[in-house]
């Protein structure tokens, strides 16, 4: 890292990611592309497995055998997403630090420096689910619950239900729990980059997160739309050409090649679908490593301590058995 530390604007980390990416593209885009082909696999699957038990539904067994097989491609993938999930993020949080302080990375040292502590990062995923998207749907269903009970007494009690009231409540209800997914995703955000640079636990990392993104979470907040609106567009234009070619076969008025092409072309926007998301991927991994060490230098002082190492003045601690933290405390390479 050549240029000195300081507390950087939103367009200043928007900037230096596009840096940071377009400088080791093909590396940030194999670590995404790894879950991104393994859900692709599986997805894959479950789709091949449904058109089969279509094309045999007037066979009982063939419906049995799907259901079946759909169950157990759920059983099998899902934990197998989940763990190459967490373990793709760490490894974008590794090379994305790394390359931050201006240090060599690959997709393979990425993924192997994250594998020794990868239950570790898999726990942390799971927190930020059950944070995020568990809790306020268990919420939902306990309101929900209540509402039908409190409904039910108050027919048995002959008072009516006012069912303006009722969709008032729903209303406020999902708003209330959108907000606090929304909130909430914001606060755990910087989860993984803490976790791999200071090697620290799952509920740690969760503890750190929430104090280093006071004061930014509005900043992360417009880090996502930017990063939906960019994957908005580029579906978009990647779709297009597809869907004026399908129209243009269809129209032609051959329904057999109609039917080929239509199907090819279903494929086609499937699997690009999946590629615009390990494209983007990285966008968002390196841009939380970038707001995780501003965060740092806001809070923290850490671009006092880096110069400090710049100068001689903070001794390297001795290498450790395992991978050390990326911190202030090592040198480039």
């Amino acid at each position: 890292m050549n240029e000195p530390l300081h507390p950087s604007s939103l367009s200043e980390i928007l900037d230096r990611t596009a840096q940071v990416y377009r400088a080791r593209f093909l590396v940030f885009f194999g670590i995404a592309v790894i879950p991104t082909a393994v859900m692709v696999v599986f997805a894959g699957c479950g789709v091949l497995v449904f058109l089969f038990s279509g094309l045999n539904a007037p066979t009982p067994v063939f419906g049995v055998a799907a259901v079946l097989a759909l169950a157990a491609l759920g059983l099998i993938g899902l934990p197998i997403f989940i763990a190459i999930t967490a373990l793709a993020a760490a490894a974008m949080s590794h090379a994305a630090a790394h390359q931050f302080l201006g240090q060599s990375i690959t997709i393979r040292d990425s993924y192997k420096a994250v594998w020794r502590r990868g239950w570790q990062y898999i726990g942390v995923w799971l927190l930020q689910i059950a944070a995020v998207w568990i809790v306020p749907i268990a919420a939902w269903i306990v309101a929900i619950l209540s509402s039908a009970l409190l409904g039910t007494l108050a027919r048995r009690a002959g008072m009516g239900v006012n069912g303006g009231f009722v969709a008032f409540f729903v209303f406020i209800a999902i708003i209330g729990l959108v907000t606090y997914g929304v909130w909430m995703n914001l606060r755990l955000s910087l989860a993984f980059p803490a976790c791999v640079v200071e090697q620290i636990g799952p509920w740690n990392a969760l503890r750190r997160t929430s104090s280093l993104t006071i004061g930014t979470k509005g900043r992360i907040l417009l880090l996502y739309l930017l990063g939906a609106a960019l994957n908005w567009i580029i579906t978009i234009a990647v779709w297009l050409p597809v869907v004026i070619l399908v129209s243009i076969v269809i129209g032609s008025g051959n329904p057999q090649r109609a039917d080929a092409v239509g199907t090819i072309a279903g494929f086609a926007v499937y699997g690009v679908s999946f590629a615009v998301q390990a494209l983007t991927q990285p966008v968002y991994g390196i841009a939380l490593v970038l707001f995780y060490y501003d965060q740092r230098i806001r809070q923290e002082a850490f671009d006092i301590e880096w110069m400090m190492l710049q100068a001689g003045l903070v001794v390297p601690p001795p290498p450790q058995p395992e991978e050390p933290p990326i911190s202030a405390l090592e040198e480039p390479t």
